[in-house]
């Protein structure tokens, strides 16, 4: 009877131990447990070494910014997509980007990005293409404490860049603003 029982047992067993383990990402800043899974590499986006741009990226919690991250070259045309502020044209070329186009209500996308509402107003919307051999970094969100509530850790990933118009330091090329968002 004990024989027919392992024989039985033995095949899971085997499957448990021959399926992969789930990757936990930890932040590196404060050692707390991020959302979501690292972004497979995407098309146009080799992974590239540059601890200083990752570092820029990351926050602790509370801070908004990344939970944990990783960095990338353009290899290729790569779209990426920006709600701003209309009342300050100059936060057109920030630093956060996303890959895909904003969907849903704008309370749907601060909560998916952890954005505070005196961060931004987040009514217009731009796509340009990151210049080819720019570093991004690409990663999940962290949490973020703003005045009147708190955004908790996110899955959905976001794209840091170091744009400063200010000094006229720009990754992106090739934008269109797209106008008034949420799209109606």
């Amino acid at each position: 009877m004990k024989a027919k029982q392992l024989f039985v047992i033995a095949p899971f067993l085997f499957l448990a131990c021959g399926s992969p383990e789930p990757v936990i990402e930890v932040s590196p800043l404060d050692g707390e447990v991020c959302i979501g899974e690292a972004a497979e590499v995407l098309g146009g986006l080799a992974p590239v070494d540059d601890p200083a741009l990752l570092q820029e990226a990351l926050g602790k919690s509370g801070e908004g910014k990344l939970c944990f991250g990783r960095v990338y070259a353009a290899t290729e045309s790569v779209i990426v997509y920006r709600v701003w502020n209309a009342a300050k044209s100059y936060t057109e070329f920030g630093k956060w980007w996303s890959l895909t186009p904003p969907i849903g209500t704008v309370a749907d996308y601060r909560r998916d990005n952890a954005i505070c509402p005196e961060w931004s107003d987040l009514n217009q919307l731009t796509r340009c293409t990151i210049k080819k051999g720019s570093h991004v970094v690409i990663g999940t969100g962290q949490s973020a404490t703003c005045m009147a509530m708190m955004y908790g850790k996110s899955p959905v990933h976001q794209v840091y860049m170091a744009n400063d118009t200010r000094v006229n330091l720009l990754q992106v090329e090739g934008c269109k603003q797209l106008g008034a968002w949420p799209l109606m």
